[in-house]
């Protein structure tokens, strides 16, 4: 009896061979493995796409940077993970974002996107660049983002159009999922888990390989 006490109050139990037995709520695998970091997207446009995708984002692994010119679009409330950007000036926060930053170009003005478009390149540090449109819009900014130095090889590094293949919907919600499913793919895909002393942790191996051939530059 005296025994059965002890292994209630270490919160063990004792079985008929004597070794001690864990109670309490059970942990599943899941909670015993290491989790990659929230994705940082930084969403240009708050279209009717743009609202669509904001709510969906509100309920995923992700912190949300939602920019736009036009204050009057953006909703009274927006989920708890998404951060309203009035500005004018979108290029900064383009320069501003941090690296492994997931960029998302859904702007009102191709003048716009393009320019975002062209700043975007400009860095080697994202982790995704996706721009809404079609492969017309496509074959049309890789001509101007050639004039503009982007070299050929990096130019598979934009996605457009954007969004899982297979849905041809274009519905602002469809659109939506389909975006919200392909960043969901490639952050399963670019996470990696690599032993480090005994212990799993977390890396972003695309990241992580754009910086190496970076600082070998």
């Amino acid at each position: 009896m005296e025994a059965c006490l002890t292994h209630l109050v270490s919160g063990t139990s004792a079985p008929g061979d004597g070794s001690p037995v864990r109670i309490g709520r059970r942990r599943v695998a899941s909670e015993l493995e290491p989790r990659p970091a929230p994705m940082h997207i930084v969403l240009f446009g708050a279209g009717h796409v743009g609202h669509a995708l904001v709510t969906l984002l509100g309920s995923l692994p992700c912190v949300v940077q939602w920019v736009d010119e036009r204050d009057e679009l953006f909703p009274d409330e927006t989920p708890l993970n998404v951060k309203v950007e009035a500005t004018d000036t979108p290029d900064a926060i383009v320069d501003a974002a941090p690296p492994g930053a997931w960029f998302l170009v859904m702007t009102h003005n191709h003048a716009l996107d393009f320019s975002l478009a062209a700043r975007i390149m400009r860095r080697r540090d994202f982790s995704y660049f996706g721009m809404i449109g079609s492969k017309t819009k496509r074959v049309k900014f890789e001509r101007r983002l050639l004039d503009r130095g982007v070299e050929p090889e990096r130019l598979v590094e934009m996605t457009c159009p954007i969004g899982v293949e297979g849905i041809v919907d274009k519905a602002p919600a469809a659109i939506a999922i389909a975006v919200c499913a392909q960043l969901l793919q490639l952050r399963t895909q670019r996470t990696t888990v690599a032993p480090v002393d005994g212990q799993a942790r977390i890396r972003d191996a695309d990241v992580s390989e754009r910086a190496v051939a970076q600082a070998a530059a």
